[in-house]
Order: structure tokens, then sequence, then C-alpha cells
């Protein structure tokens, strides 16, 4: 990455503004071409360093329910552990950690029934126990990369 993508990152990692040309206020700002912008982009997320790009929706903004759910799941389990909880579209991130618990997932669901319905779903397929832990308070911090 050059001096260049990084500022680019910088940005997109603020916000991306709803706007009809975006790469071009992204672009004015960096002092290149909108193409060369939206080209910078695309490489970058073709080589993985940029995941994606797409809307933060606050789940209570709109009603729905979310959730923290961990497991602690065997090593050579984990393959299959990830397989079931990604089948499920109301699962927004599933890692692992070190320690125990060691997995752990999100759901974002219309309500707190189908987290439940999610949640024993995959413990009754997988036969181990999921810790839910919903949001009780939104602590929000502001996650930018400052690359430069």
């Amino acid at each position: 990455m050059d001096a260049t993508d990084k500022k680019i990152l910088s940005l997109v990692s603020r916000s991306l503004d709803l706007d009809e040309r975006p790469y071009k206020k992204i672009a004015d700002t960096v002092g290149i071409s909108e193409l060369e912008a939206l080209e910078r982009i695309v490489n970058l997320r073709q080589k993985g360093i940029i995941r994606r790009i797409g809307a933060v929706i606050n789940p209570r903004g709109i009603g729905w329910h979310s959730t923290l759910c961990a497991a602690t799941v065997p090593e050579e389990k984990l393959s299959v552990f990830a397989s079931v909880v990604n089948a499920f579209d109301e699962v927004t991130h599933n890692y692992v950690r070190s320690g125990t618990p060691n997995c752990w997932f999100t759901i974002i669901a219309p309500d707190e029934d189908r987290c439940l319905q999610i949640i024993s779903s995959i413990e009754n397929e997988l036969g181990i126990d999921i810790l839910d832990l919903p949001t009780r308070k939104v602590f929000k911090i502001r996650v930018a990369f400052d690359m430069e």
C-alpha cells in the first residue's frame, strides 16, 4: 500500500457518504481521479484489506433484537461449528478466540424469539450449550483507522 491507499482507507473507515458519487468525494479529498479512487478501492477489496463496504444499522433503531453468543467448542469441531452457525442469515459475526468460551457469534433478528430459536437449533444440532448474552446497555465506540 502506498500513501494514497492509506489515505483512502482512513476515509472509508470513518464513513462513505450517501452520495450520488461517493468515490468522487474520496478522489477529490485525496487528490486523484474518481476512476483511480474506485480502482484502488476495488484492488484493496480484492486483496482482502477491505472486507466490505456497507451500512451499519442499529438493530434497536428498527425494533430488532441482537445478542452476543458464546460457546466452548473443541478444536476438532470448529469447522462444523462454523458451518452450522454461518448457515443462519441472522448471524453477523462468528469468530474464535483463545480461552473459554472460545467461539463467539452475534445474532441480529426481528425479535428475541427468533434469536432464541437460532440458539436452540445450534445447541440441538451440535449438542453444545450456547451462552446468550443480550445487550443490556450500548456503549458505542467509533472505530476508524488513521492509516497515515
